[in-house]
């Protein structure tokens, strides 16, 4: 039988500055998206009506019902473009990322399910169109379709190529205490203090170092292990390291290869408990 498979791309936030608390609950944000060569697997199959299965390290107790994202991306496509056009299907969903961990998690997958379908049954879409139908759904998943770097502003929706940044590539290390971080309350105790816009000159690069994610005291209090993870990080010299979305992923980024392997070598020894995933940015 053919099998049909996706990968939801770990999604890290390069910065986050929050710009204000809007009324209706939500933040107006800017972030500087990037992505990944490693995430999440979808696999999926014809089948006689819907169903998903939830595997992998990462995969107990998430629900497998309508209300999961990979369902309602598949439930919105078929209502869009009819059930002619957008089969039923059985779906494996191997969660690899560990969840509530400020980088991607739902949203990646629910892109993923998205892309999948567009490639085999839609194939008229473009990321764009795609990123308006599915985005609905998610502030990040619209930046996911893509899973290209790209500066996101509003709730993160309304997004923007920035060519000058060329990240791709970069060995990049992702470090996570695996203590899950809820993004609601994160949000809810920002300091509400604008700090000023994400890029303000010409060197992209400069300007990301001089940068910050203005959630970080926030999720600390919630996650006080981001602190050391974060310590751990800078002491083996990545040119930038950060905590990603509200936590509490943390990521380093290296100008080598030869340097992401040897950080992590020395974390799994220091910290086997951590999790972790050494890959490039796409």
């Amino acid at each position: 039988m053919t099998a049909f498979r996706e990968t939801g791309w770990a999604k890290i936030n390069l910065a986050l500055h929050v710009r204000g608390r809007r009324a209706d609950g939500y933040h107006d944000i800017e972030t500087l998206f990037a992505f990944v060569d490693d995430g999440d697997g979808i696999e999926a199959e014809f089948a006689d009506t819907d169903n998903l299965a939830i595997e992998g390290e990462f995969g107990e107790g998430l629900s497998e019902g309508r209300d999961n994202l990979v369902h309602r991306v598949l439930a919105l496509l078929r209502a869009r473009y009819g059930a002619d056009r957008v089969p039923p299907l059985a779906v494996t969903l191997t969660k690899r990322l560990p969840v509530a961990a400020g980088i991607g998690g739902g949203s990646a997958d629910a892109a993923a399910m998205a892309r999948l379908v567009r490639r085999h049954f839609l194939p008229e879409l473009g990321d764009a169109q795609l990123a308006r139908i599915v985005g609905t759904l998610g502030a990040d998943i619209a930046a996911c379709v893509a899973s290209a770097t790209c500066l996101g502003v509003g709730v993160g929706e309304e997004l923007s190529p920035v060519p000058e940044l060329r990240l791709a590539g970069t060995p990049v290390l992702l470090v996570n205490p695996r203590q899950p971080v809820a993004t609601g309350p994160v949000f809810a105790a920002w300091d509400g203090i604008d700090r000023g816009p994400l890029f303000t000159g010409a060197d992209l690069r400069a300007q990301l170092f001089a940068a910050r994610n203005d959630l970080q005291r926030a999720a600390t209090a919630q996650c006080p292990a981001i602190v050391e993870v974060l310590t751990e990080l800078g002491a083996l010299r990545p040119w930038l390291a950060r905590m990603s979305g509200s936590g509490a992923t943390c990521f380093a980024l290296f100008d080598a290869v030869a340097e992401r392997d040897t950080a992590a070598a020395i974390l799994v020894q220091s910290h086997p408990d951590w999790w972790q995933m050494a890959g490039a940015l796409r």
